[in-house]
């Protein structure tokens, strides 16, 4: 769990030093409008670095903020400004993580936790395209879209690559050993294994991308009459695709439960096959494919200890025991209850010879259709069978290892949890418009359009603590760590492509604003579709997909620049 923020010497220094620098960006002196009544004071009172002249008059945010024209105050602004926002997102980190220690996974997890980790996002789009008037909003709007698309390529680029390199350990067929790292940086010996839960975390992610799609559609058909209708249907889909993504959050643990209760049976019974094979005098089945029942009737001897003709519970017991399955916890009666149901077919809670043998017989075909082998004779069926059930449990990760603790002080914890969230929520809409009034402010005066500003620095500060805690997670260098370090990330970019672009869609089509964002919307659909591919198609990733990742964050910058400014799609 992330570490609460408090009140550090180097916040106040920071706040103390943004307080005496404000002094130097330039504001709209009263004095300095001659068409107001003099009262006496002389504007040559005032310092020279502190008077505006009339060609550098800017706007304050909220009528008093500090604001520049200058370069470099802007900058400086831009700086301050994007710190308060990186403790608004730390804020509604920690308290997201106090909340879900407290009350636990489910709806805290699966639909507070990620809308409120895509909330300043969120509300720098909202205010990006609010105020002002239909130009200025039109005008200030690709600083949303520009966080937009920088928060989602920095996610899958370079956190996702840097991610990759921290949590590399040793790949022995194509799966990564925990903690075990003597490769170095062997670019295809070296490298990370997630669950097949990240996997799905992936698809959902690359799938995400549909309302971009709709959107476009009508720059792609070159139709200008029905732009308004693509932005409103693109924002219910997106806004439902929102919904059904935080009820699959909300459900996801049980669904998880549910499956691994299910492979875990599965291995568990091709365990008892595998140990009888070994332990038989002959092969399970003729070479007919029908159990054999002379063997069958031996190892049924011997599990009955009594000698009583029958399996009681405390004997199927002692048989799962004494298998001794490697690498799964389980509980052995829950075990024993599931065997007892296959097998016991008269509901008499024993199990006679003849329920048995047709109960392994069962088994056999069930692990012979999974092999796809046509010969009976041959046992290596079971084998195979019995590999692939235990990679099947190990990609769906093991939660037993989970230690839950008891929360001291819930109460104390919870007032917490709810203070860092009113106060993460607070700074992120106070200073989510100076923010954005600073970077439209920079461009200006350095001539760089605001894209490029928004997609390289908002998200540094909106998106840091969630790279942090992504990367120490790798760093752990096992695979329940880095399952949830990239499962993180792609529901990250989820949230953007869901929430995020919601927000300013609703902007687009209340404000009656131009969608013009082909080569933004390009990039967008690039880089999550090539990273929803590899988390599609692999649960293993080695070390050269961390350079992929890396290439494509430049790429991306210059895509948006070639388009935009070389082929004039903007």
């Amino acid at each position: 769990m992330a570490t609460p923020h408090k009140l550090t010497p180097a916040t106040i220094y920071a706040v103390f030093f943004f307080l005496t620098l404000c002094g130097f960006t330039y504001g709209r002196l009263i004095s300095d409008q001659s068409n107001l009544i003099s009262d006496g004071v002389a504007a040559s009172n005032f310092p020279p670095f502190l008077r505006l002249h009339a060609e550098e008059a800017c706007d304050p945010s909220y009528g008093f903020m500090p604001c520049t024209t200058t370069a470099l105050g802007n900058l400086f602004l831009i700086v301050v400004y994007g710190y308060l926002m990186f403790l608004a997102a730390t804020s509604l980190s920690n308290g997201s993580e106090i909340l879900l220690q407290i009350l636990g996974p489910g709806i805290v997890g699966g639909l507070f936790l990620p809308v409120l980790g895509a909330l300043p996002d969120a509300m720098l789009i909202l205010v990006s395209g609010l105020s002002g008037s239909t130009e200025i909003a039109q005008s200030q709007v690709s600083v949303g879209m520009g966080l937009l698309a920088g928060s989602t390529v920095m996610l899958l680029t370079v956190i996702w690559g840097t991610c990759i390199v921290v949590g590399k350990c040793d790949i022995d067929n194509s799966v990564a050993i925990d903690s075990t790292d003597t490769k170095r940086f062997s670019l295809t010996g070296s490298g990370v294994t997630t669950d097949i839960w990240t996997s799905y975390a992936g698809i959902i992610m690359a799938i995400s991308v549909i309302p971009f799609l709709i959107v476009q559609l009508p720059q792609v058909l070159h139709s200008n009459s029905g732009r308004h209708l693509a932005v409103l249907v693109a924002l219910i889909v997106s806004i439902s695709s929102l919904i059904a993504y935080c009820l699959y959050q909300v459900f996801q643990p049980w669904i998880q439960r549910r499956r691994l209760a299910y492979v875990k049976h599965k291995h568990i019974m091709a365990g008892i096959l595998k140990h009888f094979k070994t332990h038989a005098l002959g092969t399970l089945c003729t070479e007919d494919g029908k159990p054999n029942v002379e063997v069958l009737k031996e190892i049924f001897e011997r599990i009955d200890g009594d000698k009583d003709e029958y399996l009681s519970y405390s004997e199927l017991r002692a048989l799962i025991v004494g298998i001794h399955f490697e690498k799964i916890s389980m509980d052995e009666n829950d075990a024993v209850e599931k065997l007892m149901k296959d097998f016991d077919t008269s509901h008499d809670s024993k199990i006679d010879m003849h329920e048995f043998i047709a109960g392994v017989g069962r088994w056999l075909q069930v692990a012979k259709g999974n092999n796809g082998t046509s010969n009976s004779g041959s046992m290596k069926y079971i084998d195979d069978y019995h590999m692939q059930t235990k990679r099947e449990h190990d990609s769906l990760g093991e939660q037993s290892d989970e230690n839950v603790e008891a929360v001291e002080n819930p109460r104390g914890n919870s007032i917490k949890a709810v203070l860092l969230l009113l106060l993460g929520t607070v700074i992120a809409a106070a200073f989510a418009d100076p923010l954005v009034d600073a970077v439209d402010n920079f461009s200006a005066a350095t001539s760089i359009p605001t894209f490029f500003i928004s997609f390289i620095a908002l998200p540094l500060a909106t998106n840091s603590s969630e790279a942090v805690s992504a990367i120490i997670f790798a760093s752990r260098k096992n695979l329940r760590s880095a399952s949830l370090t990239f499962s993180e990330l792609y529901g990250a970019v989820t949230m953007n492509n869901a929430l995020c672009l919601s927000v300013f869609l609703a902007l687009v089509y209340v404000r009656g604003l131009v969608w013009d964002f082909s080569s933004e919307v390009l990039v967008i659909l690039f880089v999550c579709i090539v990273m929803g591919v590899f988390a599609s198609t692999r649960t293993t990733f080695p070390l050269w997909t961390a350079l992929v990742a890396f290439v494509l964050y430049p790429f991306s910058l210059a895509l948006v620049y070639v388009l935009d400014y070389i082929f004039g799609w903007s």
